[in-house]
């Protein structure tokens, strides 16, 4: 084999990426890379479905808890630190494995990363104040208002996210999405993207089946110990905001849980919106024989 190849597998929440990234690891003798961004942090294990003790040995990792909540990691750093180990391991391997429901860690390695205009930093203050004072629902209803494209794509419930759509929306008079990557980006290597998928009441009933597993684990005790750092925004995020509510006294746990549910089927499906906008992703049912996809993966790294 003389070319490199990046083997990424994408697809909803709870769809079982990790499962088959580490059957694909192992048949290939080769090892992973997480685009996974809320894995990232070691205080967030249960909540985030991480890769368990066993998992981890079963195949090598890189980028699982490798940072603190406490850290400031963009997704500009992944991009850089991700290509850094991709360039060693391609020293190697032939074919590295991918994985990871965050599209935009998955195009920023794939892909790269989108350049936008600068804009002028007050924006970005009065929305971060218009959030403390009208909430993240306000900021959304702006979005939708001047870009539906962005707001039907990017992570909705992320504050972060929509604020910077909304700075560049403000800051040029033009969609933040007509500033997105038409086409890619040289890289050292080729990409093959194999997405899993079911119908949509199979992917719901995982999502459930996931949840009340976490809650089983102790996922509200992983959430108390991190109530102090609730501000953080690694921490506003499914699983765990809700969460803080309970402890709040805002909620009853079992209406957090059920919220928990809600905001991941909506995850979920913001995550198949954006991986279907790759017209070369090969999609497979996630109960696929993993020798179909095997052949399927040889047939195009062999052509």
């Amino acid at each position: 084999m003389s070319e490199n190849f990046l083997i990424s597998i994408v697809g909803p929440t709870a769809i079982g990426k990790t499962a088959l990234s580490i059957k694909l690891a192992n048949y290939f003798e080769t090892e992973i890379i997480s685009a996974d961004s809320r894995q990232f942090f070691k205080e967030m294990q249960i909540g985030t479905a991480a890769p368990t003790s066993e998992e981890l040995l079963a195949a090598k990792h890189h980028f699982i808890h490798h940072k603190s909540i406490l850290d400031d990691y963009s997704v500009g750093s992944f991009e850089k630190d991700a290509m850094d180990v991709l360039t060693n391991l391609f020293h190697e391997k032939d074919v590295i494995i991918m994985v990871g429901g965050s599209g935009l860690y998955v195009d920023a390695v794939t892909r790269g990363l989108d350049d936008f205009p600068k804009v002028n930093p007050t924006i970005r203050e009065t929305l971060n104040a218009q959030l403390e004072s009208q909430g993240l629902q306000a900021l959304q209803t702006q979005l939708k208002k001047l870009d539906p494209s962005s707001f039907k794509n990017i992570a909705i419930d992320n504050p972060k996210r929509v604020i910077r759509a909304l700075e560049i929306c403000l800051g040029t008079g033009k969609p933040y999405s007509s500033f997105l990557k038409k086409s890619k980006i040289s890289r050292p290597f080729k990409t093959i993207t194999i997405g899993l998928t079911a119908d949509r009441e199979k992917i719901y009933n995982r999502i459930n089946q996931r949840v009340d597993m976490m809650v089983a684990e102790g996922l509200v005790k992983e959430v108390e110990h991190l109530k102090n750092n609730s501000p953080l925004n690694a921490l506003n995020t499914v699983g765990y905001k809700e969460i803080f509510k309970y402890l709040s006294g805002e909620w009853t746990l079992e209406f957090a849980v059920s919220e928990i549910k809600k905001n991941s089927r909506r995850f979920a499906k913001r995550q198949l919106t954006w991986f279907k906008r790759n017209e070369e992703t090969l999609w497979f049912d996630f109960e696929t024989d993993i020798k179909t996809i095997i052949k399927a993966l040889e047939s195009q790294i062999k052509a």
